[in-house]
Order: C-alpha cells, then structure tokens, then sequence
C-alpha cells in the first residue's frame, strides 16, 4: 500500500514537472513568435484587470501608460483587463474625461481576460485573501497564455501573479504595490479581537477562531513574502506602504517610493465659485468598505448635534460624496449608505455623485470648502492630494499615509486636520467653519505641499524604478 501511494505521488510530480516544462516551452515559442515582425520591440503587459473603474489605481496605470510611451519608443504596451463589456476606445476615452490623460491609442493593446471573477471577493466569503490570491493565479496565467511579454508590471497588487511570468515566460517582473495584501496591522487587529470590515463580529468574539484566523494570516504572510521576492523591481505609493513591504518581504534594494501621480497643477489654479451663504464638504473616493463612508455620515450626525442651538448655520451645511461604482457590489454599498443617510435623517444634507466625469468633479471642488477622507490606514490619499490642490482644508484620519506623507498638523506648517472617530471630525469641520476667514494659511500651505505629488514627479520616479527592468531586455 505504501510503495502504492509513493508511486502515485511520483506519477503526480513527474506530471506537475513535464506540464510545467511543456507549458513554458510553449510560451517561449509564442513569445518568440511575437517578435518576428519588429526584432527591436519590446512588449510591456500591464496587469490591470480593472483599468477602466475611475479609481486612484488607474490614474496610476494610465500616467505609467505615458510615461513609457514617451521614454520608450519601441515599446508595445499590451494592458490585461477583465473589462470585457468596455471597447478599447471607450476605455480611453473615459481615461481622459476622468483624469484628463491621453495616451497613443496606437500603441496600447488590449488583452481581454474572461476569468476576472475569480479574484472577485463575494466569491470567497471564507480565506478570502488566499482564495483572491490563487484566483489572480488563474488569471494570470489565462493572462500569460493569451500574450506572454517581455516585460510585465503589476499595477493592482496582484503579486501571486509574479512567479507565474518570471518562471513560465522568463519575463522582467516589477510591481506597483498601492498597499499590502496583508500587514502587521491586520494580524494586530485580528490578535487584539477588534471588530473591521476584515474581522467580522463572530471572529472577534471567538477565541479558537481568532486563533485559526492568526495561524492562517500568517501562514499567508510567508507565501505573500515568497512572491513578492520574484520581483525585480517593487514601487510601493507610500512611506506606510514601504515600511510594511521591508518587513514583509525584506527587499530594500528592489524597493522604491514612488508617490501615486495627482494632476495637482490644473487644481491650484482653481478659483473657489461657490455661494457665500453654503459651506460644502467634499468627499471623493470609490465606494468600497475599505473607504469607511458611514463614518462621514456619522461626523455629520455628531455635527448635527454640536449645531443643536444654531439651526440656521446647520441647514447651510452640505457633503457631497462623490465616488465610482465598479460592479454590483459597489451600488448595493451605496445604497445602503443611502438608506444610512435617512435614518439618520441627514438626506437633506448629504448628496450622492457616482461615476462623475472630471469636468463635472472640477466643478464641485471651486464650489466645496472643506474636504473629508475617513479611511483607516489609507495607503495614500490621491483624493486627499486633490483636495488640498484645490483650495480645500482637508480633514482626513490620523493613519496611514494622511498622517506620515501628506497632512502636517503642526503649529507654523499646518495644511489641514486629522481625526479618528465621528466625534473629531465633527469639531475639527465645525472649527474650519466658524474659523473660515482665518484658513487662508493652511489653504495656501496645503496647495504649497503638493508639488511633490505631481505627475512630473510620478513620472521621473516611476521611470527611474522600472529602468532596471529595461537594461538587456
């Protein structure tokens, strides 16, 4: 019966290694293949399997998109998207009405993948990082058998995509790590049984649980660390972000601080139109749970209250929350923030923006005042970047990249607010309101601060990070 099982398992290795060999022999001659019409050319796939959903991330990709197009002329650049409801032209078109980003249309393909469902999260209700992560396995390699490159940079995290294109097609692997799958903080939350939208109730309340749930995370942080080393060169968006890669995955040489593009020219040149008598906050951001949304609306319950004896100034008060919609999942988010705002009786105060175009969003920063930002340990903050181009005070939460790279609070530098829960950012509005004639200081020190996050600046960086990924290619 042994020697039975061990001749199984030999069968089943020999099998894994000859598929292996057989499928990369195969790859190589398609990658060949690709090269028969332009010797010189030298193809660059993008992973990006959303690259038409509005976001931060893609403004990222479409600036990485120009700025290769612009040093590197004989470079193809192929995008792998699962937008296949989208033509190829309606996706940049909607690049340039959303960021205001034209790129050579005659120099991007795009390739098509089917199996975008796999990396969706509703599918994993349980082990959704690993099941995510072995999802982008998946299509990664219908990515990788569909156009095998020479060159392949991540731009979404999908990093358990890496050893996919340096093993099988023997590709120049580098990544754009927005923020850690996983982190310190995540295994800290977990450990301490605190209730978040990745530690459900149930979890928190159960000790055996928690403990399943800590071996599992760490466990996953071994295989993550693993495969983000196939990296050759890693640009992470922020000092949050590289601190928890260096101690992820302990690659300090390969590792480069590359802040995300934010078209921060054009906005400091905006001129506030909005009326006199109305203070508006703004919000913008996608509607994912990460966002935290209903703690904007809780800040605006806790203003309510701070405002009990002045009726007059709280009906002048207005927040707009602009955000994106990727797939069902985000309208259904949304609406149940709007159903949130009517019990709270707050729908005369608060207005909803989806899917706006940039046009229409420059037009909502001159007439806003204050910008708000509530998520806890953002990345980085491209939306609160804008805001403060634009001419807004910016209350974002005291975490993450809001709080090590972009808001200074300190007396003689100060450029905008930070908060934790409802509470604080209920008084910090209501001080920039009552105070509105004396943020003339901190509105021009926020525009003054943001130079560093331009896209000339994207541009140089992201270009110098990936050049590793050119030499002998």
């Amino acid at each position: 019966m042994i020697v039975l099982l061990l001749w199984v398992l030999l069968s089943l290795v020999l099998a894994a290694v000859f598929s292996f060999i057989s499928l990369r022999q195969w790859l190589l001659s398609r990658k060949k293949k690709l090269h028969t019409s332009s010797e010189n050319c030298i193809n660059v796939g993008i992973f990006h399997p959303y690259c038409n959903a509005g976001g931060g991330g893609e403004r990222v990709l479409w600036c990485a998109v120009k700025a290769l197009q612009k040093k590197y002329q004989n470079a193809k650049v192929v995008i792998y998207t699962g937008d296949i409801d989208a033509s190829p032209n309606a996706i940049l078109q909607k690049a340039k009405n959303v960021f205001n980003i034209d790129v050579d249309s005659d120099n991007v393909k795009f390739v098509f993948l089917k199996q975008r469902h796999w990396i969706e999260a509703k599918n994993y209700p349980y082990f959704t990082l690993l099941g995510q992560s072995i999802g982008s396995m998946v299509l990664g390699l219908e990515a990788l058998c569909k156009f095998p490159p020479d060159i392949f940079i991540d731009t979404m995290g999908y990093a358990f995509t890496f050893p996919l294109f340096r093993y099988l097609a023997k590709s120049r692997v580098g990544g754009y790590v927005h923020y850690p799958v996983i982190s310190s903080d995540m295994l800290l939350r977990v450990q301490q049984r605190k209730m978040s939208h990745n530690n459900k109730k149930y979890v928190a309340r159960n000790p055996f649980l928690t403990w399943t749930k800590l071996t599992y995370y760490r466990l996953f942080s071994r295989m993550y660390k693993w495969v983000g080393c196939c990296a050759e060169t890693v640009m992470v968006n922020s000092s949050w972000t590289e601190d928890h890669i260096l101690q992820l995955w302990q690659v300090p040489f390969k590792t480069h601080l590359v802040y995300p593009p934010c078209e921060v020219s054009h906005l400091k040149n905006l001129k506030h139109t909005g009326k006199g008598e109305e203070f508006v906050i703004l919000s913008v951001g996608q509607f994912r749970p990460e966002k935290d949304h209903p703690l904007q609306l809780q800040a605006m319950y806790e203003l309510r209250t701070l405002l009990a004896q002045d009726e007059a100034l709280w009906n002048r008060i207005k927040l707009v929350i602009v955000g994106s919609c990727r797939h069902e999942e985000d309208y259904e988010r949304l609406k149940n923030m709007q159903d949130l705002t009517k019990h709270l009786s707050l729908e005369n105060n608060v207005q909803f923006n989806v899917n706006v175009p940039y046009d229409d969003l420059l037009k909502l920063y001159q007439n806003a005042n204050i910008g708000i930002h509530t998520m806890w340990n953002e990345h980085f903050g491209i939306g609160i970047v804008d805001c403060m181009a634009a001419g807004l005070i910016m209350v974002a939460h005291k975490s993450g990249g809001p709080l090590l790279d972009i808001v200074e609070t300190s007396e003689g530098s100060q450029n905008g607010f930070l908060a934790i829960d409802a509470v604080e950012y209920a008084e910090n509005i209501l001080h920039i309101i009552v105070n509105n004639d004396e943020m003339n200081g901190i509105r021009n020190a926020a525009r003054a601060s943001v130079e560093r996050f331009s896209e000339q600046e994207f541009e140089k960086n992201f270009l110098r990070a990936i050049s590793t990924l050119f030499s002998n290619s």
